[in-house]
């Protein structure tokens, strides 16, 4: 049962994103040295919650209150550095959102196969596992102004630990006050085998086997674009450094370092 329950959440958890305010995996590391705040029309960039800079439509540089005057490459390279920062936020919560709905999914699959559908385990870990997506879905509101720092999103290290921890406790809490429904079906389960406790473990195993092989093959997608938002943020680090290297009134700041491992892990 453990492994059935493991084998559906593993991609929430391993798909989520950023504990040290980072977007981070095994093979993805991004630190923020300051925070970022994007609303409809600025992103500003600040150091222990004070303004540095701020870049207004996509096309302005304002720092300490003044506009600085751009030539035409420079403009270009600010609106790229702005649009690809407002890019990323879309696509890290349909990343977290797919994640969810993957876990939800595997826990149906696996409680519907032990006690059938529309079981009431299946249905109230739903319930909490939905209430988390809802969440993850208002913190990236699109009519919202979207904040990151060295803490986390929001202040809050909203896919780090605690992230994870809610997840299991929702699993943890279904279980134990669903322990009775549980143990009757793994008996009459038993039963159904004839009392043979091997049969029954050797087709629990084999679905906990199919379970963890379709969890898997649809998990590979959403690593796939884990990793392309990962090159994405490194391609606006190395935009970044392009900026300090060509306007001299930023040239001292530095808030995103970001690097990938080339690596062939299993999820």
């Amino acid at each position: 049962m453990k492994t059935l329950i493991a084998t559906a959440l593993i991609i929430a958890s391993s798909t989520s994103y950023a504990h040290d305010s980072s977007f981070s995996s095994e093979s993805c590391n991004v630190d923020l040295n300051g925070g970022v705040n994007i609303s409809a029309k600025e992103i500003t960039f600040s150091k222990n919650k004070s303004p540095l800079y701020t870049i207004v439509n996509n096309d302005t540089l304002i720092v300490d209150g003044e506009e600085i005057d751009l030539t035409s490459s420079q403009q270009s390279l600010l609106t790229e550095y702005s649009t690809s920062i407002r890019n990323v936020v879309p696509e890290v919560k349909s990343i977290a959102l797919d994640a969810i709905d993957l876990a939800i999914d595997g826990v149906n699959l696996a409680f519907n196969e032990l006690l059938g559908e529309g079981n009431n385990v299946s249905a109230d870990l739903t319930t909490q596992l939905t209430t988390i997506r809802t969440e993850v879905d208002s913190e990236f509101d699109g009519s919202r102004d979207f904040y990151i720092d060295e803490d986390g999103f929001a202040g809050d290290d909203f896919f780090g630990d605690d992230f994870e921890q809610r997840i299991e406790t929702a699993v943890e809490s279904t279980i134990q006050n669903s322990i009775g429904s549980l143990m009757i079906a793994v008996g009459q389960e038993i039963l159904f085998s004839g009392g043979n406790m091997d049969a029954f473990e050797t087709r629990m195993e084999n679905f906990g086997q199919q379970i963890e092989h379709e969890m898997e093959s649809r998990g590979e997608g959403l690593e796939k674009r884990g990793e392309a938002l990962c090159q994405s943020v490194i391609m606006i680090d190395e935009m970044e450094e392009q900026l300090k290297d060509e306007i001299d009134e930023i040239a001292g700041f530095n808030f995103i370092a970001a690097s990938q491992k080339t690596s062939h892990n299993e999820i």
